[in-house]
């Protein structure tokens, strides 16, 4: 593409798109533009068709332009929740496949990565999905590589975890297109305390705890590690144990001193949690999520899914189905 001195960069929102991921853009590139005394970085807020937009929080957006009529981008990142996709698909997505033919770098933030998925554009590449979604994503493509760093940076696929992960991104870029003294003062202008680059885990919470899993003791942290691994085909308390290198008994004590259960309770709520991804984020059957979390069957799935969360996955399934029909103006069919 023909170099240009200020570096053009599209965000395209879906409805329920989440708005700090957004803010956490623009940001920091309106203040190294303000810093630097020129325009270094242009932004344009794009939706499918040039029609408003309502983030996740009920604000509602007028992008500056439709995706088919944006022009002479360098980057174009997609924002949306995890069940966003293309009203048109065959436009949309092929649109997105031409502007990386000509040159347009293209990334997602948050639950982006799922239409960015969809769009076949992250196929050979490994992508960064925050790990409240990495269940459902997995499920919904197999074939993508998937990183709990909080930046993925492959070739010219970017992605970012969410909006913290989106802030340091866009660091990285005033970096590279100013210099380091123009980001370092960005980043204090908003006081982001650390810069994160590639190869910085999530920070992934344990559960019923108020810390997170890197805080734990190496061997508590190897077994959590162990169990997130095996939800599909459970594993042995004993045979993950084994793996962290201590006893059953000792591993047993270490769970109930910082986490204040027992290990095989930790791993069912992890099981849980990860059918609850699935329940809220995709149209899998219920079969299909108890198989893709060790169980043989919905129905114990059900019994365990209403334990954790008070109801069952068909009713959380219907709750969220009926929120979504409200916030659109949909009706709620009564039954």
């Amino acid at each position: 593409m023909e170099r240009r001195d200020t570096t053009n960069i599209g965000f395209l929102v879906f409805p329920g798109f989440p708005m700090a991921c957004l803010t956490s853009a623009i940001e920091p590139l309106r203040a190294a533009n303000e810093i630097s005394d020129r325009e270094a970085f242009s932004w344009r807020v794009l939706s499918e068709n040039g029609e408003a937009v309502t983030a996740s929080a009920n604000v509602v957006f007028q992008p500056d332009c439709s995706l088919r009529d944006v022009e002479n981008l360098d980057y174009l990142f997609l924002l949306s929740d995890p069940e966003s996709a293309f009203a048109v698909p065959a436009s949309g997505n092929g649109h997105l496949r031409y502007l990386a033919r000509h040159g347009v770098q293209i990334g997602a933030v948050s639950g982006g990565v799922f239409p960015l998925a969809a769009s076949g554009l992250l196929l050979g590449h490994t992508c960064s999905v925050h790990w409240c979604y990495r269940a459902a994503f997995e499920k919904a493509f197999p074939e993508i590589a998937v990183s709990d760093d909080v930046l993925v940076l492959d070739r010219r696929r970017l992605t970012a975890s969410g909006a913290a992960a989106m802030f340091d991104l866009m660091l990285g870029m005033i970096e590279d297109t100013l210099d380091s003294v123009v980001m370092t003062e960005v980043a204090c202008w908003f006081q982001h305390p650390m810069v994160r680059t590639e190869g910085v885990g999530q920070s992934v919470p344990a559960f019923k705890t108020a810390g997170v899993t890197r805080d734990l003791p190496p061997p508590l942290a190897k077994a959590i590690a162990v169990f997130s691994d095996n939800l599909e085909e459970p594993v042995s308390i004993g045979d993950v144990a084994e793996q962290a290198e201590v006893s059953s008994r000792k591993l047993e004590r270490q769970f109930k001193k910082y986490l204040g259960q027992s290990p095989l309770n930790y791993y069912r709520m992890l099981r849980m949690n990860a059918a609850r991804q699935q329940v809220l984020y995709s149209r899998n059957s219920l079969s299909d999520v108890a198989l893709s979390v060790g169980y043989n069957s919905s129905s114990t799935l059900s019994k365990h899914y209403r334990q954790a969360f008070g109801l069952s996955p068909s009713e959380e399934r219907n709750q969220k189905s009926n929120r979504f029909k409200i916030e659109r103006g949909q009706p709620i069919p009564v039954v």
